[in-house]
């Protein structure tokens, strides 16, 4: 069980970092109706590493990581600039348009590439039992000052989600790109770590298993973090137990925890006493 532990550690280590920052986007993420941003981000970071391999760089040189940096930051700008705040497009449809664009792109430029399945497969589900600690502190070093970022700008952020439909000027699409800038910064660093699926799966799964039951954004926080802390370490255990991929192992535990999420909201709403039409709730 000690060696068991031993082998896991930079693993779940990852985790921890990885559900540190992306528990706090996915609050802002739900908050902004824009669920799959993270996913269509994610996807192009992936596309700018393809196009780094095909130029003849590693996949885990810093010529790919630079290329990929340089896709996501260009995916930002695009989301920030066609956010129609007038409902003539929904944002969830050109981040659909951009996610499905960006992952054909991929396939047919890692076709042309003779590490074709090996680097869709690591972009999918990434390598998380074979993270190194250099590759723990170096992600934890760039979640750190996107956490500073955000610290600083917080109440302008959170201001921004919590009104994600009001009218805006050229202001509030600087801080649009701001925003969606620094979550490119993360995606990009966490898709070389844990791949596509797992990243999608860190961001929504714990935040929304926490926004089931808690309206404090400090008890939300808290409550993503022990969500994926647990689904992190139950499939980390079962990939290196029964011998399967870590991502689907992580992300079928997030799946599992979601559904309990789901059937105890259900059971505790189902409990509450309804209210009938035009009566007034006690104490109001």
């Amino acid at each position: 069980m000690t060696d068991l532990l031993v082998f896991l550690l930079p693993a779940i280590t990852a985790c921890v970092v990885l559900t540190g920052i992306h528990c706090y986007l996915g609050i802002h993420v739900l908050m902004r109706e824009v669920i799959f941003v993270d996913l269509a981000l994610a996807q192009i970071a992936a596309l700018g590493t393809a196009v780094a391999v095909l130029a003849g760089a590693p996949s885990d040189s810093g010529a790919a990581y630079l290329a990929s940096l340089g896709a996501t930051l260009l995916g930002a700008a695009f989301f920030a600039v066609t956010r129609f705040r007038d409902g003539r497009v929904p944002q969830e449809a050109v981040i659909g348009i951009a996610y499905a664009v960006a992952s054909a792109a991929a396939i047919l430029i890692l076709s042309q590439s003779a590490v074709e399945r090996d680097e869709i497969e690591h972009m999918l589900v990434g390598r998380l039992l074979l993270v190194l600690w250099p590759d723990v502190a170096k992600a934890a070093a760039i979640y750190a000052g996107v956490a500073l970022v955000h610290i600083i700008f917080f109440k302008r952020f959170i201001a921004l989600s919590r009104r994600h439909d009001a009218p805006a000027g050229a202001g509030a699409r600087l801080w649009d790109f701001v925003f969606y800038a620094t979550f490119g910064v993360v995606v990009t660093s966490s898709v070389h770590l844990a791949g596509v699926l797992l990243v999608f799966s860190f961001l929504i799964v714990p935040a929304a298993c926490a926004m089931l039951f808690a309206r404090d954004l400090r008890v939300r926080l808290v409550s993503g973090w022990a969500v994926g802390l647990a689904g992190s370490v139950a499939g980390l255990v079962a990939a290196a137990w029964f011998d399967l991929p870590a991502g689907p192992a992580i992300v079928a535990a997030f799946g599992v925890i979601f559904g309990v999420a789901l059937a105890a909201a259900f059971i505790l709403g189902a409990r509450r006493p309804s209210i009938a039409p035009g009566a007034h709730p006690p104490g109001s």
